[in-house]
């Protein structure tokens, strides 16, 4: 560096031309030469720099950055930048003003407001796109493991060096699940004293987190340090996770000693992701428990599985008027008799109306039925006794449906019709004659009094009664898209279908009726088929036993 020639010298060059006024300027100012000397400056710049008195060095009298900020606007010439750099505890922007003759008036701001807002702004975008994403991940299933594994994932790797999500007790063991540093998450079921960690009974409970400051790391038992969370603790956070109505956990964020401790935003920042948190697992439990519940209720409201009773072939075929629901209005059932002797009841149903609701109603029918089945001789009696019981239902709702009482006699097989407002039944005959049912009947549920009239037929091997709902002849579709599948053709189809076996005519139906609507809405759609297959009748097996029926 040049020898600067000492504090007599006056102000020259540029700044002779700017006068005595900026020595009275509210923001610091300051002139160098080239060598890096200081020429003046004013009292503000007086007061940020003691040291910054005409005849000293800039390297001793301001901070570095300024010095080399200095020497590179001497070689830059009017080509000089401003700067930005830290004084204690203010950041200053200096902005240089080259002269002719080298001199350099450094005109200083005071950014510390404008740095502190930038950086909160920054810091509150980094914030909202982390809870964007995390709200994103956590409602993206309704998996309550995946929500686990999500939460302390996220809170691991972006809050915390270490997170630990407690569920509400099942039972005597509350379910856990650990993240460290945001690797793979562990799942774990521990009986623990809540109490033991500051705040987190209150937690479980759903009350606003106790202050950082007056939890002690130190007292945290062993099962609240977590296997790979190296060096003890230094901070701790204990925040409720809100749910639905009742409190769907605790959030336990660790980190080290090492590391810089929770300060306020930062624990009010962790309250909102553990709101977010809190919601979508308590919506991923309350969706796995009504998914329980529904799958519960579901076995008892499908069609059964049917199959061969006493030598009599019966299938059956359900589709429900949406493809996203397995149950609707449409029902069939069959109930051996108890005995070899005792005819085998079928029935098929249609109550009014689509979805949930009709399928509530069915599973009543159904649940009646069963216990009506004693009366399951008197045909007449057991639908009047069903309609008191629709009559009196909540439910204002009607439905049809149709009885078939079925005995085996040898190689005869002796059928019993009674339909309650529904669709006859079709006789497939032996050399593929289609015949219908002379039964006729009353809604059930709709009027006080049933009238019904029953038919009884007889089916030799090879012949076949097909029990079906409207849903099938009033199908609408085909070429033009708007006709009706209809009777006839139904009766065109049961008249290929001779000597088949139940099953076959029932997946014949349901193909032909599947194709004739195609994608287009329809209501519920079930058949029932009765068949009687060319079999041979054994009398005796083993000399003693009864007979039995071979296919």
């Amino acid at each position: 560096m040049t020898t600067f020639e000492g504090a007599s010298r006056q102000p020259r060059g540029l700044v002779r031309h700017v006068g005595a006024s900026w020595m009275q300027a509210p923001y610091p100012a300051l002139v160098a030469d080239a060598a890096g000397g200081v020429v003046e400056a004013n009292a503000a710049a007086a007061r940020l720099f003691p040291g910054a008195v005409s005849g000293a060095w800039l390297d001793t009298a301001v901070p570095g950055w300024l010095a080399d900020a200095h020497r590179r606007a001497s070689d830059d010439g009017a080509s000089a930048r401003p700067v930005r750099g830290r004084h204690e505890d203010l950041t200053l922007e200096a902005h240089p003003t080259v002269g002719a003759d080298g001199d350099i008036v450094w005109w200083l701001v005071d950014d510390t407001d404008r740095v502190l807002a930038e950086t909160a702004l920054q810091s509150e975008r980094r914030r909202t796109a982390f809870l964007a994403d995390a709200s994103t991940q956590l409602l993206a299933s309704l998996n309550v493991q995946r929500c686990m594994e999500v939460t302390v994932q996220l809170a691991a790797a972006n809050l915390a060096d270490a997170a630990m999500l407690v569920l509400p007790a099942a039972g005597r063991r509350h379910p856990l699940a650990v993240s460290v540093g945001g690797g793979p998450v562990r799942h774990s079921s521990a009986r623990i004293d809540p109490a033991a960690v500051s705040g987190l009974a209150e937690a479980l409970q759903g009350f606003p987190p106790v202050p950082s400051r007056w939890i002690d790391p130190a007292t945290l038992p062993p099962w609240a340090n977590p296997e790979g969370f190296d060096g003890p603790a230094g901070s701790v956070v204990v925040t409720p996770l809100p749910g639905h109505g009742v409190p769907a956990g605790a959030l336990i964020l660790l980190r080290r000693g090492d590391h810089t401790a929770f300060d306020a935003s930062e624990e009010v920042f962790a309250r909102i992701f553990a709101a977010r948190a809190g919601a979508a697992l308590s919506a991923a439990r309350l969706y796995t428990e009504q998914a329980g519940i529904t799958a519960t209720l579901m076995v008892e409201l499908l069609p059964p599985k049917l199959h061969q009773v006493q030598g009599v072939e019966f299938a059956g075929g359900y589709r429900a008027s949406r493809d996203t629901e397995r149950i609707g209005g449409d029902f069939y059932d069959v109930h051996p008799g108890a005995g070899p002797g005792q005819d085998t009841l079928a029935v098929l149903g249609d109550v009014c109306g689509k979805g949930l609701d009709a399928a509530v109603l069915t599973g009543k029918i159904r649940t009646t039925l069963q216990a009506l089945l004693p009366m399951a001789d008197d045909h007449r009696k057991l639908l009047q006794l069903l309609n008191g019981t629709l009559l009196t239902s909540r439910h204002a709702r009607y439905a049809t449906l149709v009885l078939a009482s079925v005995r085996r006699e040898g190689r005869l097989t002796r059928l019993r019709l009674t339909s309650g407002g529904h669709p006859r039944p079709l006789i497939v005959r032996r050399n593929g004659e289609v015949e219908e049912a002379d039964t006729a009947g009353t809604l059930i549920g709709a009027l006080p009094d049933v009238n019904a009239r029953t038919a009884e037929i007889d089916l030799h091997p090879g012949e076949a009664c097909l029990l079906y709902t409207d849903g099938i002849t009033e199908a609408r579709g085909g070429p033009l898209g708007d006709v009706l599948f209809g009777t006839r053709r139904l009766r065109e189809a049961l008249a290929d279908c001779a000597g088949m076996p139940a099953e076959a005519i029932v997946e014949r139906v349901q193909m032909l009726a599947g194709e004739w609507i195609g994608d287009r809405a329809h209501d519920d759609m079930a058949v029932v088929a009765i068949s009687v297959p060319h079999s041979n009748h054994l009398t005796a097996v083993d000399g003693h036993t009864r007979g039995r029926y071979t296919a």
